[in-house]
């Protein structure tokens, strides 16, 4: 049952004290019912195991009521770190391993040289950890206590960049590559089309996930095989990255994995800053990022960021909320900012709805408002496009991002997602990320700058003008 919050009317539960508190109860409870000990699930009914982005929401969201879980919450994921500083997506519980497809067998990742002896899955997802490492220390009282948490996470963050730095970027072009929608964290999204159609590509499956959520709220089952055969292929690679441009269908550069990357390496470059080492390769890494891009995600005509083939420098026409993920660079030119601004406000985002926002362009044809990723709100989306404005610093925008998202929550409960039409919630229940990232909007109030929204400052990295 999800923990919802009935109030008297619109903005009416914001407005007390009252309401702070039994929405900062009934999201505590969430995550209290999904900890199992050693990590948060998503939820209990549909995700058995620990997810990466899941975990380093979660973490967030723990900062504000318990610094010992949201401290284990990543320190246990990066405990499975492979040895080529890859965090893989999924941590499986061996208890629940045939509770989910696929699973840890598919995988087959403790054959792998470097992998941990933990089951995992192969693949990454969205390297939010840093943020979230950041965040857990600036909400601790004990500053003894969380310099040791981060004098123990820095190394493995700072490899899980590396990694993604290096081995990801496959053309040496300065963006990392996603190698499988999954990766994404934006599994569905219509922005993977192109690159998906035409690949023969079809391959037996067993759809779990239909045991829980209605199918016209999942991915069809064209798009499962699809995703099914390039895991496949991945794994048959030995995922190995070296292989992947002569050998694999699916290399991608997304503008949401890459802003959150160029904004985990800020948090990185304030981490070695906390613990007295030098801040300075992490600030010029994002400013790379940066740098790329602009040259090779920014789509003049659309007016925002988009998803680009990396060996055939083919680009998405997708307009989605992945493109408003770069506001989270504190260089980007103001002309380009002032332009992700006005489509986000427009009647494609902001102002075509009730409960933005929606995850696609309200105006595609193909927009539908509860199937996974292809136009429904999610948290995790909102709460990235809220940091991202105020890093804009455009606050009015980002107090009705965070007042429609807790909106949200407060008519429909932690839900997977919602219909950005109706608020309607979709897919699973008791949604942890959901509840977490309430938390930390909570936590924030409506202000920037606060500590629980940590911005770090940019500096001036090798590279950077100074006229």
């Amino acid at each position: 049952m999800d923990h919802a919050v009935r109030f008297a009317g619109p903005g009416s539960l914001m407005s007390t004290d009252i309401g702070h508190r039994d929405l900062r109860r009934a999201a505590a409870g969430t995550l209290t019912g999904n900890w199992t000990g050693t990590a948060t699930l998503p939820s209990r009914t549909q995700y058995p195991h620990q997810w990466s982005w899941d975990s380093a929401f979660i973490a967030i969201g723990l900062a504000q009521v318990s610094q010992e879980r949201a401290q284990h919450e990543l320190l246990s994921l990066l405990g499975a770190q492979w040895g080529d500083g890859r965090l893989p997506h999924i941590v499986y519980n061996d208890r629940a391993d045939e509770a989910y497809f696929p699973g840890p067998g598919f995988w087959a990742s403790r054959r792998v040289p470097g992998a941990p002896e933990v089951s995992t899955s192969g693949i990454v997802q969205p390297p939010v950890h840093a943020r979230a490492a950041l965040t857990v220390f600036t909400q601790a009282t004990d500053e003894a206590g969380a310099l040791r948490f981060l004098t123990e996470a820095y190394p493995r963050l700072a490899a899980q960049h590396r990694y993604l730095r290096q081995d990801r970027d496959l053309d040496g072009g300065g963006l990392a590559c996603i190698v499988h929608p999954w990766e994404s964290g934006m599994d569905n999204s219509p922005a993977w089309d192109p690159f998906l159609a035409g690949l023969d590509l079809s391959q037996p499956f067993v759809r779990e996930d239909l045991h829980h959520v209605p199918a016209a709220e999942r991915p069809s089952d064209a798009d499962y095989s699809a995703y099914v055969a390039l895991a496949e292929n991945y794994r048959d690679l030995g995922y190995d990255d070296g292989r992947l441009f002569a050998k694999h269908p699916f290399t991608v550069e997304d503008p949401l994995f890459n802003a959150i990357l160029l904004d985990g390496e800020l948090c990185l470059a304030e981490i070695a800053r906390l613990l007295g080492r030098d801040p300075e390769p992490h600030r010029a890494a994002a400013y790379a990022i940066h740098r790329a891009l602009l040259a090779r995600l920014w789509d003049e005509d659309l007016g925002t960021f988009v998803a680009r083939d990396a060996r055939t420098g083919e680009c998405a026409t997708a307009v989605t909320v992945a493109g408003f993920v770069p506001l989270l660079d504190p260089w980007l030119p103001a002309a380009v900012r002032r332009r992700l601004i006005d489509l986000l406000v427009s009647p494609a985002f902001l102002g075509g709805c009730r409960y933005p926002v929606p995850t696609y362009d309200l105006r595609s044809r193909d927009f539908e408002p509860h199937r996974y990723w292809r136009g429904p709100a999610w948290v995790n989306t909102n709460w990235l496009v809220w940091i991202g404005t105020l890093r804009a610093g455009r606050p009015d925008v980002a107090r009705t991002v965070r007042a429609a998202t807790l909106e949200l929550i407060q008519r429909s409960g932690f839900r997977e997602y919602f219909d950005p039409l109706d608020g309607s919630g979709r897919g699973a229940h008791d949604f942890s990320w959901s509840a977490a990232l309430t938390l930390n909007m909570l936590a924030a109030g409506d202000g920037p700058g606060h500590a629980a929204v940590p911005l770090p400052a940019p500096g001036r990295p090798v590279g950077y003008p100074r006229s």
